[in-house]
């Protein structure tokens, strides 16, 4: 680490000139490709997915995404307006990438597929658009241009919406503004921190700068595997956060090194070779963590796995080459003119003493038990709401009033039922008569259920052996009483019919397919929290040669990520404040937990690693234990909890750009971090470790045999 410090900063220019041509290079790449987003659901397996099968090995032609354009009217009948809408109908079904258009006015024609697409008052009607291609892989331009022609129908007499995953794209958030007042609280905090414009400016510009990279990098990485869209903002998301944060740790340790009157090669040589291991190590334990996201075997998350681990491990080789080369570009202006002039003055020690963190530090130690104590208290009642987690799909009744596309929802929702946004598609394989009985026998079936609205005809595909009903529960798409519907049908309603003629039927839609997602993910979390708690346990072993730091570091990373999900459920799905955040209320996304634990562990252990390895620094000098948790947290404190601010300030803006999934993680990352740095590694982790004692640092000697020796902070050593 020495060597690659000095690297840096005596070949400082050719190393700036080297981040630079990189970053030219993936953004004039990225851009030249473009984007190619895709929130693509591979279920192998499942019920909904052998339905979607079967209906494209029927009719390629259904793989197109099917949207709506709702008409409304406040006075009158929409009917009235019924020519002209038809005229725009024919000409929007005339544009690329639409195969058809079905009108709910049909005019003479006996035969009229659009006429259950009118409400019984006859005010509200919509007509349904059936793109050649899902929607991921329409382009914006085909989108809005039937978005386009549609609003030339809009005026005082009549209303259009549009609704539908295609037209949703349309209303995704490209930005986050809430991300310049992130931007400018940590810049505050820092100058707080260090009274030094050039000290604040540091982390931020190579956070930044890496963050630039990264974005591309995501871009591209795009063309080669499925990434949902909205992992570059919960990209930017990490990668603010802990790109600045890792600089943070360095300049810090730099300043400190200045501060006793090192020169800058020395000052940067120290602060990489201690610091820097730590931030290494930190970032790839971050990078472990998302990476674990692979064992579940979900395309979906892989992207989103690969995407961030990406970002995180250039943010991280940023801090440890392009940071020193700038340090010594800046030299001494990394301190501010006050603790310049006393570094001049001989007999002054400018040294950071950090006093007020000692004493806090000295109060931990002399009242282990009762800290420990009300400080489980204050994160189990955080962690409380988790039990009552609701796992789901948010669709577009969440979205913001001022979305057309939540306007259509709530028109169609308001005309045909809060059920008709998420309909069941019922698809079966009916190459005899008695599998075509057994279909309708089921249709009726389920026609008579409590909890259905209404259910469509059976409809076979022309030309194959495959025929289908839609079915409308009376419930909204996201409330539990309709995923108890999919099961009655699965497991009591199909048997029911099918047990003599064994007739191959399942249960599909959009529905459905979240449904399934979120069923298979649960199943997964157990597992998947296993796996990323015994790699951080491992990795915590090799570093601190201690068997009970590592398990108390798992149980305060699983006690971090219940507190987070409990601040999650009281602002997403009891209601909390969701109107500040324009999110609605609703289910959480069945995908949060896993990416969010993901990222907790890794960000947890950042914490962990920065403090447990300055008391283990200590601990390896005196030999006493007090001593070291005493100094280690005091040296510590304010560097950390001045990180996590930022963490704070940049996680809790993005729940401000409009996209609740990025409004989730940014709530729930921002509370995990607000516990975990001001509860956690601040009174329970130090408290428990006075109690513990000498026990802190033991292990067996047959375990310390084999645990590879790795230094986190090594013993600076000229």
């Amino acid at each position: 680490m020495k060597s690659l410090a000095r690297f840096s900063v005596r070949h400082r220019w050719y190393m700036l000139a080297a981040w630079i041509v990189l970053f030219v290079g993936v953004t004039a790449s990225s851009q030249a490709l473009g984007s190619a987003y895709s929130n693509n659901f591979t279920l192998p397996g499942t019920d909904s997915l052998k339905a979607q099968a079967l209906l494209l090995q029927a009719s390629p032609q259904l793989a197109g995404d099917s949207d709506r354009i709702v008409f409304h009217v406040n006075q009158g009948m929409v009917s009235d307006h019924a020519q002209s809408i038809n005229a725009t109908l024919q000409a929007i079904s005339s544009l690329d990438h639409v195969a058809s258009v079905v009108t709910p006015f049909c005019g003479t024609n006996p035969v009229c597929p659009g006429a259950a697409q009118i409400s019984r008052d006859g005010r509200i009607a919509y007509a349904t658009v059936n793109f050649d291609q899902p929607a991921f892989k329409l382009s914006l331009s085909a989108i809005k241009a039937v978005e386009t022609r549609g609003e030339l129908l809009r005026s005082s007499s009549l209303q259009v919406e549009f609704g539908g995953n295609a037209f949703g794209q349309l209303d995704a958030p490209r930005g986050n503004p809430g991300e310049i007042v992130g931007l400018v609280a940590a810049m505050i905090v820092l100058l707080l921190a260090f009274g030094s414009f050039i000290s604040m400016l540091l982390p931020l510009g190579v956070a930044l700068f890496a963050l630039g990279i990264a974005s591309g990098t995501t871009v591209l990485l795009g063309h080669v595997m499925a990434i949902a869209d909205f992992t570059p903002i919960l990209g930017s998301l990490i990668g603010l956060g802990v790109g600045i944060d890792y600089a943070l740790f360095i300049v810090t340790r730099a300043r400190q090194e200045l501060l006793k009157g090192a020169d800058v090669e020395t000052a940067v040589s120290r602060a990489v070779n201690t610091s820097g291991r730590a931030v290494i190590f930190a970032g790839l334990t971050v990078c472990v963590a998302l990476l674990g996201m692979f064992t579940l075997r979900l395309g979906y998350l892989n992207g989103v796995a690969a995407a961030a681990s990406f970002t995180v491990l250039i943010t991280m080789t940023a801090s440890v080459t392009l940071l020193p080369s700038l340090i010594a570009l800046a030299k001494r202006r990394l301190l501010s003119r006050s603790e310049r002039r006393r570094l001049a003055q001989p007999h002054d020690d400018p040294s950071d003493s950090s006093t007020s963190w000692e004493r806090w530090a000295g109060f931990v130690s002399r009242h282990p038990r009762s800290l420990t104590l009300a400080a489980l208290v204050v994160m189990l009642a955080t962690a409380a709401p988790f039990l009552s987690l609701h796992l789901g799909s948010s669709d577009q009744g969440q979205n913001p009033t001022s979305d057309t596309t939540r306007r259509a929802y709530d028109l169609l929702a308001s005309g045909f039922g809060p059920g008709f946004n998420g309909p069941l598609l019922v698809v079966g394989e009916t190459p005899g008569a008695a599998d075509t009985a057994s279909l309708h026998a089921l249709q009726q079936r389920i026609a008579q259920d409590r909890d259905v609205a209404a259910t469509g005809p059976v409809s076979p595909i022309l030309g194959s052996h495959v025929s289908f009903f839609t079915v409308f529960p009376k419930s909204s798409p996201q409330d539990s009483a309709t995923s108890q519907l999919i099961d009655r049908i699965r497991q009591v309603d199909v048997p029911a019919v099918s047990v003599t003629t064994h007739t191959p039927i399942y249960v599909g839609g959009i529905t459905a397919i979240f449904d399934d997602f979120a069923r298979i993910l649960q199943g997964k979390l157990p597992g998947f929290i296993g796996i990323i708690v015994a790699l951080g346990c491992l990795l915590l072993m090799v570093a601190f040669r201690s068997v009970l730091v590592p398990l108390v570091a798992a149980v305060m990373n699983l006690l971090a990520a219940g507190a987070s999900f409990g601040l999650v459920v009281m602002v997403f799905q009891w209601g909390w404040g969701a109107s500040l955040l324009q999110s609605g209320q609703g289910p959480i996304e069945s995908f949060l937990p896993v990416i969010m634990i993901a990222i907790l562990f890794g960000l947890s252990m950042d914490y962990q690693v920065f403090l447990v390895s300055r008391m283990h620094e200590e601990w390896v000098h005196t030999g006493d234990n007090e001593l070291a948790i005493t100094r280690g947290q005091g040296t510590t404190g304010r560097v950390i909890t001045a990180a996590a601010l930022i963490m704070i300030a940049v996680f809790s803006s993005f729940a401000f750009g409009g996209q609740r999934v990025i409004a989730e993680f940014g709530i729930g990352l921002g509370g995990a971090v607000l516990m975990d740095a001001f509860v956690i590694r601040t009174v329970l982790v130090p408290a428990l470790m006075h109690y513990l004692g000498r026990a802190n640092w033991w292990m067996p000697a047959w375990l310390e045999r084999i645990v590879p020796h790795v230094a986190v902070e090594a013993e600076d050593e000229e």
